[in-house]
């Protein structure tokens, strides 16, 4: 994962910032809301370079994580440019084993990641763990279709994951066990549907 993301790192923003910007976007709008009544302790999983970065609302104390330090300096000059005082920490962090104490955070937000980590149903329960009962946690994402001609491409594409570095046949229920887990919210993101916006009530 390491080895994909230092190759994308140079190139990332111009590759997928604009596919990827309307989910971002709609994220990180959706954290700024829910600081309102959950609380301003966030933490970004997978930040990446930070293309997000500059749009969480300045009064919130966010901390990003990534596996890829080729993505977090870029984060990190980022930060530096644009003087984004809303970013209190980049921690080069793996996101299957925090370092962080049970209920850390209010929020948790994971952006285009969950189909990145080799289990994501240990992300989920990682981001479960570090936020506090009653918090929030948020996905943005590519979920397969069910059938259909994307259906059909998606698994064609599975075995290039290696290479691009994510899952094209991701599911729902790779992330979360929906009997178990309290969807508040899920909505289509642009461009084409291809996002979805999953915010989950943290049970702890």
């Amino acid at each position: 994962m390491r080895d994909a993301y230092r190759r994308w790192a140079g190139v990332y923003d111009v590759v997928f910032g604009g596919v990827s910007a309307f989910g971002r976007r709609r994220a990180v709008a959706a954290v700024n809301r829910l600081a309102q009544s959950s609380g301003r302790r966030v933490l970004e999983v997978g930040v990446g370079t930070g293309l997000a970065l500059p749009h969480y609302r300045r009064d919130l104390d966010v901390v990003g994580i990534d596996l890829s330090r080729d993505m977090l300096l870029k984060a990190q000059e980022r930060v530096k440019q644009e003087r984004l005082s809303a970013v209190h920490g980049l921690l080069e962090m793996d996101a299957e084993g925090m370092a962080f104490a049970d209920d850390s955070f209010d929020i948790a937000v994971a952006m285009f990641t969950a189909s990145v980590v080799p289990d994501a149903k240990k992300l989920f329960a990682e981001m479960s763990r570090v936020v506090r009962p009653g918090g929030q946690l948020l996905f943005v994402n590519h979920f397969a279709a069910d059938s259909g001609f994307r259906w059909w491409l998606e698994r064609s594409t599975a075995p290039l994951a290696r290479i691009l570095g994510w899952h094209p046949d991701f599911m729902l229920s790779d992330l979360l066990d929906r009997a178990e887990a309290t969807i508040e919210r899920m909505e289509s993101c642009p461009p084409l549907s291809l996002f979805t916006l999953v915010q989950v009530k943290n049970p702890g």
